[in-house]
């Protein structure tokens, strides 16, 4: 049995030091003050259409996952505080664009939108890796849960403080992107400075003998539809309370809130609470799990006015369960799998099925839920059960990483 207890400060080191921690917290920081109002700014700021700055979003994204066996080469190379730094600073050239778009200018908007996707899409993989070579097996689950956890923390805070900045009108959105710019820069300095790389030259025989890392499709084809969940209390959950169930918006409010306060409270908790059994078993639980709550949402939407928006704030815990017992074992699980020298493209792999899940999932749960909340909640626990017992019969077996960290005297 696994202990379920571990020391904040050995926590702190498995993540990666006190330095790169605080270049996390502020990252998230940078990300929450602009990422949900980057539609906001093209079209108030830049008097952009609604349509044509979202497809210039879009491509950014898309982009973005283009760009990852890139970065999955660029990590197996060795590197690992270098290109988390790299993600962080691609994002300042983005806002330095955006800054610099006149009123009316698509071209300069899609450009920046462009780089802040690639730099977006980037992140995942090679915090990923880096902790990874920090830290080694469930020391290194926890350490990937409290980067999340702390993570949305600060996309939380940074949320608020743009929401209050909003009455400020178009200079307000302005100083904000511009504030974004400043912590994106402060977090890559910080990243950079941990000088974190692997030496491929001195990866184990063993690694080498185990060949190509595992192509893991069924996981990969899995994570596709679980990274749903995700969206669910942006999209799914509004959609349903405010057009068919005629709710107050309060309740789709209260629900995202309590989503991320519940993130933040529990990740690092359920995750060591369930490192007593393997990263497959847990991953396929989450789907079960999800699916459960889809059912339940298909329920309390069927109770009577006045009874199914409680109903679905109450069925939403446990969606938020299973999204945090799938965060905390999914990305695990793929380190767990990937011999040492292909680990980074493996990330790569793993965070490119995240992107577009998440790129697909609000025109799939529109399609769906235009159809009633039958068709949507239906489809979408069937199809997370369908991938759950997937995860749970692939045969690919998890391995311990091997070889140790090493600190580069020159940057990566």
């Amino acid at each position: 049995m696994v202990t379920t207890k571990i020391q904040p400060r050995a926590l702190v080191r498995a993540s990666g030091g006190p330095r790169y921690a605080v270049a996390l917290a502020v990252d998230a920081l940078g990300t929450g003050l602009l990422r949900p109002f980057l539609l906001l700014y093209g079209v108030t700021v830049l008097r952009l259409s609604a349509p044509a700055t979202g497809v210039a979003m879009t491509a950014g994204i898309v982009a973005g996952l283009l760009c990852m066996p890139v970065v999955g080469r660029w990590l197996d190379g060795g590197a690992r505080s270098t290109v988390v730094a790299a993600s962080m600073l691609v994002r300042v050239l983005g806002v330095a664009l955006l800054l610099a778009t006149p009123t009316g200018h698509v071209g300069l908007f899609a450009a920046a939108a462009l780089f802040l996707g690639i730099g977006n899409q980037a992140w995942p993989a090679a915090h990923a890796a880096l902790v990874a070579t920090v830290a080694h097996g469930r020391e290194r689950d926890a350490a990937l849960a409290a980067g999340r956890a702390l993570r949305n923390a600060g996309l939380g805070v940074g949320a608020l403080i743009a929401t209050a900045c909003l009455a400020g009108g178009t200079t307000a959105l302005q100083a904000l992107a511009a504030v974004t710019g400043l912590a994106y820069f402060a977090a890559a300095v910080l990243a950079w400075s941990v000088h974190l790389r692997t030496h491929p030259a001195d990866t184990s025989a063993k690694d080498r003998a185990e060949g190509p890392a595992p192509r893991m499709r069924m996981l990969l084809a899995a994570n596709v539809i679980y990274v749903f969940c995700f969206n669910v209390p942006e999209i799914a959950l509004p959609l349903i309370l405010v057009t068919q169930l005629h709710a107050s918006p309060v309740w789709s409010a209260a629900i995202f809130v309590a989503n991320t306060v519940l993130v933040i409270t529990l990740q690092i908790p359920v995750t060591v609470l369930m490192s007593r059994f393997s990263r497959r078993t847990v991953l396929a639980l989450a789907g079960v799990v999800l699916a459960a709550s889809y059912l339940g949402f298909l329920a309390a939407a069927s109770l009577g006015h006045g009874w199914s928006a409680p109903a679905v704030a109450a069925v939403s815990v446990v969606c938020t369960i299973g999204e945090i017992i799938y965060a905390g074992s999914a990305t695990p699980l793929v380190t767990a799998l990937a011999p040492t020298h292909v680990l980074g493209r493996a990330l790569a792999r793993f965070q490119f099925s995240t992107g577009f899940g998440l790129a697909v999932s609000p025109a799939i749960i529109t399609t769906l839920a235009s159809h009633g909340s039958a068709v949507l909640w239906g489809s979408l626990a069937a199809a997370t059960l369908l991938s759950a017992f997937a995860v749970a019969t692939e045969k690919d077996q998890e391995t311990p990483l091997s070889g140790g960290l090493r600190r580069a005297r020159a940057s990566s």
